[in-house]
């Protein structure tokens, strides 16, 4: 009822909002650069498509552009420059709310011709120069666009071909078979280990992201053979950056989410004549509301948390350019004994638990010119990963009076330190080269209370290391058609002397205007998690023996070739077809079904110890993207994938890892519809279809845990051999966006539809201490979200 109450009083403010006719205006403004160099571009000329009159300037001896009295709406804008490849940026979105500020960087071309003009628009590229195979670029509003994403990106890129997500409660991403443990986080050239709310050690996911969409710029997302710049990752690479705040005018937002909580935000200038700005972001989350509206994560527990997120940009200067950018968040969640249900997997009848997670992230940013071809970016900064678990039993004989039962504390503290240096040597070739220097300080502590021995420590780590890396990697383009990149990544392991040397190469052949031949060949390296480095081998003497630390890294071999087919302006066929190669995974010493790379699915840190790298395993699989451009008011977007991701452990038998779902399909459309007198208010449209492949899981031993009064699994002769059931889901999007015009305001209300079908999708299967049987834990079943956002 409470929902139904919710959805029809702002429902009934919609008639009230259509009323607006005045015409509304906006300032469209930026910056246009040399893509590859990032020297400023005067002169360029800017236009705003369909207008009337044609709406349009030059870019000044800065490259900055400004274009005044913008009818709100939605545009093509178009960057043209003579001896450059003209640029066509689609679908920008111009509110009354909120200035548009474009960052627009151009590719100089090698042809003969003067001016040359590109078919594509800037949704086919990615921000990164050197991304050539298996990479997309996204941007914000597509994050916020789509139905059932909840403003975050991994759950945006859970759309793209090869990638899976068929999880309502949490935003793991599996990437081709790969564990969500092989995801690189880089933010603003820093790498940060799990950017989530509720984050374990070892993970890269969370059931919230900590990321908000609003201080986001266009990023970049690859899923196999990656540039030599990023290193220490297996599956994919997330290379997002924060926006610069207005360096005119200050400007603000205020946002409501049932998931992303109440938002407030606040952007504007430092210094206007050195361009410097501000920017900050924070965040409360209230999903209590959603529980009181119906929401199951397989457990009624409630989980809290805040975050804020900060960029101080200082603007340029004879010293070049500096930047302080920051994240933090911290969460929790409480399982107690006497608010549980016999369908909660998760809480113990006998035991209270507290859980507490906090991440950070501060990094300081420099870029300086050295000419007009060439230039240094250096970051330093810090990164923290820390949570903690604490139980207490309840003694029901005695007025459940609680004592302490375990207490687990992990943090992971980051230093790090990135520099590079850039350089266009022509229009042909460039190249960019590199160190990266992380150290990672560990602390590990885990402690229980065994019977009437009393409090037994299974953990207590205090440990440091270091990753060093370096790289070099150019781009060379022999005509139109052909261009070729390539590089070597290399990576030291202070801890135990590893080193890695992975060579990377890629190349595209542009066939004519609308075809295209991509290939791909990357081999990759990665840590193990830290925690397994350090795990400690308890003896019966009281010592502690380290098994694992000579670990080597684990590798991956990724090849991949693609063919990319424009049919249609605004229209985009891609298929890729890939095969990866997994070796020097750690296996137990003794025959045993266990291998590292299904960590990340318990999402819980391993204790394993005498562990060795002889295992190994593939991946391959084949992708098909159909895509039909936001343009003419409408988009659709049509996914498939299929692939299969197999390992061998120390006993030698062939097994489904823990992520083989063996297919994806998702299908997204959305329309907008113009309505009111000026036909400046919109009203939105969006729907998304997935169905996913059921993964592979290990089946309780009901009677070994109804013995122990604790979850059991059964024997190796048992791992992954039962499947969940497929995975399907059905959401829809409907809102409403209005430009005042009085006010000077705009804002937007959204209504999200999830899984409308209520269809029932299997979350965990798990013995429940309560029922002293295995219960099977669902997913979110129907559950309306709503958004509700105002710029000023």
């Amino acid at each position: 009822m409470k929902t139904f109450k919710c959805i029809t009083t702002l429902a009934l403010l919609m008639p009230a909002m259509l009323t607006v006719a005045q015409t509304a205006f906006q300032t469209v403004k930026g910056h246009v650069t040399d893509k590859v160099s990032k020297t400023e571009l005067p002169g360029v000329t800017i236009t705003i498509m369909n207008t009337s009159p044609l709406l349009g300037t030059s870019s000044d001896v800065d490259g900055k552009f400004k274009i005044a009295q913008v009818p709100v709406g939605r545009y093509d804008i178009k960057a043209a420059y003579m001896g450059y490849k003209e640029i066509v940026l689609p679908n920008v979105l111009v509110t009354v709310g909120k200035e548009v500020d474009l960052e627009l960087e151009m590719e100089e071309a090698v042809s003969e011709l003067q001016e040359v003009t590109v078919s594509a628009t800037k949704k086919n590229e990615t921000v990164n120069d050197m991304s050539t195979v298996s990479a997309r670029s996204f941007n914000m509003e597509e994050v916020n666009r789509y139905s059932g994403g909840h403003g975050d990106p991994s759950r945006l890129v859970a759309n793209f071909a090869g990638v899976s997500a068929p999880n309502d409660s949490r935003n793991d991403i599996v990437v081709r078979g790969n564990s969500p443990t092989g995801i690189l986080w880089r933010i603003e050239g820093l790498n940060i280990p799990n950017p989530n709310h509720f984050s374990t050690m070892g993970t890269t996911g969370g059931p919230v992201s900590a990321l908000n969409t609003n201080v986001l710029k266009n990023s970049d997302f690859m899923t196999s053979a990656f540039a030599p710049e990023y290193g220490n990752a297996t599956a994919g690479v997330f290379d997002l950056g924060f926006r610069n705040g207005n360096s005119d005018k200050r400007e603000y937002a205020i946002q409501m989410g049932m998931f992303t909580g109440l938002e407030a935000m606040a952007e504007g200038p430092i210094n206007r004549e050195k361009g410097s700005s501000y920017l900050f972001a924070y965040r409360y989350s209230f999903t209590g509301l959603a529980q009181d509206m119906g929401m199951k994560m397989g457990t009624n527990a409630t989980p809290k948390y805040q975050d804020l997120s900060f960029k101080i940009n200082g603007g340029a200067s004879r010293f070049g350019k500096l930047s302080l950018f920051g994240l933090g968040g911290i969460s929790n969640i409480d399982f107690l004994h006497n608010k549980i249900d016999s369908s909660d997997i998760y809480a113990d009848p006998t035991r209270d638990m507290y859980f507490k997670s906090r991440i950070g992230l501060v990094g300081l940013s420099h870029f300086i010119k050295v000419n007009d071809k060439s230039y240094f970016k250096t970051v330093i900064g810090a990164t923290i990963s820390e949570n903690s678990n604490k139980q207490d039993t309840i003694n029901k004989y005695q007025g459940d009076v609680a004592g302490a039962a375990e207490n687990l504390r992990t943090s992971q503290v980051n230093y790090s330190f990135n520099t590079s240096f850039n350089s266009k040597v022509n229009a042909r070739f460039n190249y960019k080269a590199g160190v990266i220097g992380e150290l990672m300080s560990l602390n590990l502590y885990d402690a229980e209370v065994q019977g009437n021995d009393g409090w037994r420590t299974l953990w207590d780590s205090h440990d440091n290391t270091m990753l060093l890396q370096a790289y070099a990697q150019g781009k060379y383009v022999f005509s139109e058609k052909l261009s070729l990149t390539g590089g070597l990544h290399t990576q030291y392991l202070t801890l135990n002397g590893k080193t890695a040397v992975e060579p990377r190469l890629a190349a595209k052949y542009q066939l004519t205007g609308r075809h295209a031949l991509s290939f791909g060949y990357g081999w990759h390296e990665q840590t193990q998690p830290l925690s397994i480095y350090f795990n400690k081998q308890y003896n019966a003497d009281g010592t502690y023996t380290e098994t694992n630390k000579n670990l080597d890294f684990l590798r991956s071999q990724h090849f991949v070739v693609g063919y990319d087919f424009l049919p249609a302006a605004d229209w985009r066929i891609k298929t890729e077809v890939y095969y990866q190669y997994l070796s020097q995974i750690p296996v137990t010493a003794y025959a045993s079904s266990y291998a590292s790379i299904n960590e990340g699915a318990s999402f819980a840190p391993t204790k394993k110890t005498d562990l060795s790298g002889s295992g190994s395993g593939h991946n391959y699989g084949v992708e098909l993207t159909l895509e039909k451009f936001f343009s003419k008011g409408y988009y659709g977007l049509f996914t498939a994938s299929l692939y299969d991701s197999k390992y061998k452990a120390s006993d030698n038998l062939e097994r489904n890892t823990a992520f083989n779902g063996k297919y994806t399909l998702n299908l997204l459309a959305g329309k907008e519809i113009k309505v009111g007198k000026a036909q400046r208010n919109v009203i939105t449209i969006d729907t998304k279809l997935t169905s996913a492949g059921g993964k592979y899981y290990t089946p309780v031993d009901l009677a070994a845990s109804q013995l122990a009064q604790k979850q059991v699994l059964m024997g190796d002769a048992y791992s992954y051999s039962q499947r969940y059931p497929n995975y399907y889901r059905w959401d829809v999007k409907v809102g409403y966006r209005l430009n005042n015009v009085k006010h000077h305001f705009s804002q937007s209300f959204f209504i999200d539809f999830q899984n409308i079908t209520n269809y029932k999708n299997v979350y965990a299967m798990g013995y429940n201490k309560k029922t002293n049987q295995v219960n099977t834990a669902y997913q979110t079943g129907f559950l309306p979200n709503f958004i509700y956002r105002i710029n000023f």
